[in-house]
């Protein structure tokens, strides 16, 4: 941990030069005490991989389908599988998911 935390420390203490890189250390410096978290607590993934397989399906469809013809169709597809993505990692199916979100008179279902 200590390792990681100087490697950290040195990294964030440099001054790029070029723009790109001072925005980077710039986002880096506001979420510094997030970026080792996973070293804290076991249920902190090291990686966002989860995150990027998730997207995986919908650049699929994406590629396969060259995009949407409406921007609202673009939305609706993008709230779907959220909505879907977001109950599967609660143990929560698409179905009950999806009709939860038609017929419940509160938005913070799926929180609880």
């Amino acid at each position: 941990r200590s390792r990681f935390r100087g490697s950290l420390r040195e990294i964030l203490n440099l001054k790029p030069k070029s723009p790109e890189g001072q925005r980077l250390l710039k986002r880096y410096l506001k979420i510094r005490e997030h970026l080792l978290l996973f070293l804290d607590h076991e249920s902190v993934p090291p990686t966002n991989n989860s995150s990027e397989q998730a997207l995986r399906w919908s650049v699929v469809f994406r590629k396969v389908t060259h995009g949407f013809r409406s921007d609202w169709g673009a939305e609706l597809f993008a709230q779907v599988r959220s909505l879907v993505n977001t109950a599967r990692r609660q143990g929560i199916s698409a179905f009950e998911a999806i009709s939860r979100a038609l017929t419940s008179q509160q938005a913070d279902w799926l929180l609880s």
